[in-house]
């Protein structure tokens, strides 16, 4: 779901925010900065917002992001109004004032959360899965079927440790486990490069699987 960070007090906290830093987080753009970039409903004005208005200028240059048009002294006018309105109400009741504070808050409290929410990382989803490889017979090498199994290389692949287990007349089968990131290896791509090993392998099963 797309957030959005309203003005003039979202801008606030951001201009503050920008002042001694160039990135949402880290040394360059990132997705945090286009999150926060596309959250802006639109841009800051240099005059109110200039640390603000410096990333988004930036961003929007280095990214390649269409820039919306900043509505200058919108900040001043809405309090210009607010003053105009107090004059003319001169009964009115405190409580609007309380409320509009208590708004502010609220809005600044969310476009900090907002921040933070674009900055941290997504954890990356990932498995320990436990194979079964079973030779052709017990002639077979297990060493080096056990060898040939490690030395595939997938990205986001990492092998562990292993162990040979007797499975009766005298064979035994590799018992294997890795790690996988689950957006990164299927468990069918990846068994079936074992099973390609045509002159180790006779088969290849998932013992286990779990989420870590």
């Amino acid at each position: 779901m797309p957030v959005t960070l309203e003005t003039p007090v979202a801008f606030a906290v951001l201009n503050g925010f920008f002042e001694n830093v160039s990135y949402v987080k880290g040394t360059e753009a990132s997705d945090a900065d286009k999150a926060v970039f596309d959250a802006l409903t639109e841009g800051p004005s240099a005059t109110e917002f200039p640390h603000l208005a410096r990333w988004y200028n930036h961003i929007a240059n280095v990214k390649g992001y269409t820039t919306k048009a900043a509505v200058e002294g919108a900040t001043t006018a809405a309090k210009a109004e607010a003053e105009d309105d107090d004059d003319i109400d001169l009964f009115g009741s405190d409580d609007e004032e309380v409320d509009e504070e208590a708004e502010k808050v609220k809005a600044q409290r969310l476009a900090e959360y907002n921040a933070r929410k674009a900055a941290k990382p997504k954890p990356i989803a990932k498995s320990m899965v436990t194979l079964d490889v079973k030779p052709w017979d017990d002639e077979t090498d297990l060493e080096a079927m056990t060898a040939a199994v490690k030395e595939i290389a997938m990205d986001g692949l990492l092998w562990g440790g292993s162990q040979l287990v007797p499975i009766g007349f005298g064979i035994k089968k590799l018992q294997i486990n890795c790690v996988v990131e689950d957006d990164k290896v299927m468990m069918d791509d990846l068994t079936d490069q074992i099973q390609e090993l045509e002159d180790y392998v006779q088969s290849v099963d998932v013992a286990a699987m779990a989420k870590i």
